[in-house]
């Protein structure tokens, strides 16, 4: 049988984490709908994966960040999920702010005032607390584990 996919969607993300072991998390409304995710985007035409992270980080928190480490990207077929006939690919980087956090951070899950598509709320969460079922996209689950391999001692 012959895909109808023919074209890739990319999605870079940030996984900051403190030394506490908490990892920023983004608490969204978009499309009309409720998501947890990490934080990050897409990627536009004419941009490497490290400029898109740099321009979500300036887009969402407001402030730059620095991009330490490639952590992971999707290794098996993932169909986009709101966009038809296309292919996901997520990578994500850990990294960390330069400068103190200037944002505001929540201490409970979509802290906004209304439900309107780009409302979005930042939280940390302890790496051991984070589990799948946290995060809305089958890409953050996976990565949820696999950052729990590594940074948690169970």
């Amino acid at each position: 049988m012959e895909s109808k996919i023919n074209r890739y969607i990319i999605r870079i993300y940030a996984l900051i984490i403190d030394l506490n072991n908490d990892i920023l998390i983004s608490d969204e409304y978009q499309l009309n709908m409720r998501m947890t995710k990490f934080p990050g985007g897409g990627m536009h035409f004419g941009e490497g994966t490290v400029d898109c992270l740099k321009r979500e980080a300036i887009e969402e928190f407001g402030q730059e960040i620095v991009v330490l480490d490639h952590f992971y990207t999707t290794d098996y077929f993932q169909p986009a999920q709101f966009y038809d006939n296309a292919q996901l690919i997520s990578v994500y980087y850990l990294a960390q702010f330069i400068e103190p956090i200037r944002f505001k951070i929540s201490n409970k899950p979509f802290n906004f005032k209304a439900e309107k598509n780009g409302a979005q709320s930042f939280r940390w969460v302890n790496l051991n607390d984070l589990t799948e079922k946290d995060m809305t996209f089958p890409v953050d689950k996976k990565v949820v584990n696999l950052l729990k391999e590594k940074y948690c001692n169970d």
